[in-house]
């Protein structure tokens, strides 16, 4: 089932149901029931869970997003990282250089293919990408340079496979669902309260007031599916995608 699908079907269910309690609620009020006569103790409180509610959802949905960010910038450092190594071992004797090569595109090739599923599905990275990126840092560490010119790039392609190693432990921290669980329980109570207090201010079935509580119950149900569809970075929705990999890799 698709995201949007889950999307609306979860949109129109809080309408209808919000609606549908509007409607009975409207049915078992008295003739005599003046709406004007809500207390402003009741309006003033009615506004502050609102206020409460809107901040703490803004900051949930911040801090998916900068995750959702942190994420995409994960994979572009260890993709670059990746890439100069391989651009960097340029300076080392061929059998060498190949070495380094053909172990980190079997890196590439294997966090593209194997990896990635494993990350999306589960939130975890795999014991088999590990040892790949290790042997890419054993090709690199094993290499005595012979002169200046080789001992230049030495140090640097050691930082480009630690910056890898690091990216690729920041990429593991990210793969996790970012907001705990009693979050999302604040969250889902805090929405069901925010709707469940237009119900005191004695709304009745006009058109407007029907749409108002339709809209508003509505735009809560979006931004709680906007906030669990960027909590996984790396699985839902539209998720961190590999291109990074494959731009500075093709033939991945």
């Amino acid at each position: 089932m698709s995201q949007w699908l889950v999307l609306t079907i979860a949109m129109a269910a809080v309408c209808g149901v919000v609606l549908s309690i509007t409607v009975l609620k409207e049915r078992r009020i008295g003739e005599d029931d003046d709406p004007s006569e809500t207390p402003d103790v009741i309006e003033y409180l009615t506004m502050m869970v609102g206020v409460v509610y809107a901040i703490v959802l803004g900051l949930a949905i911040a801090g998916v997003w900068e995750a959702r960010s942190t994420a995409e910038d994960t994979v572009r450092a260890e993709a670059q990282a990746l890439h100069e190594v391989s651009a960097r071992a340029q300076a080392w004797p061929a059998p060498v250089r190949d070495t380094i090569r053909a172990d980190a595109n079997s890196y590439v090739s294997y966090v593209v293919h194997k990896e990635w599923p494993v990350m999306a599905d589960r939130g975890e990275l795999t014991e088999q990408g590990d040892a790949l990126l290790a042997k890419v840092r054993s090709d690199v560490i094993g290499y005595h340079p012979r002169d200046d010119y080789e001992r230049e790039s030495y140090q640097p392609l050691i930082d480009q496979v630690a910056a890898a190693d690091s990216a690729r432990m920041a990429r593991s921290d990210a793969a996790e669902p970012t907001l705990p669980g009693v979050v999302w329980f604040g969250l889902i109570v805090g929405g069901v309260i925010s709707i469940g207090v237009m119900f005191t201010l004695q709304i009745r079935r006009s058109a407007r007031e029907l749409l108002m509580a339709g809209v508003f119950s509505a735009l809560i149900a979006f931004l709680l599916f906007l906030v669990w569809d960027f909590d996984a970075p790396f699985s839902r929705g539209l998720p961190a995608a590999v291109d990074p990999f494959l731009k500075l890799f093709p033939q991945k």
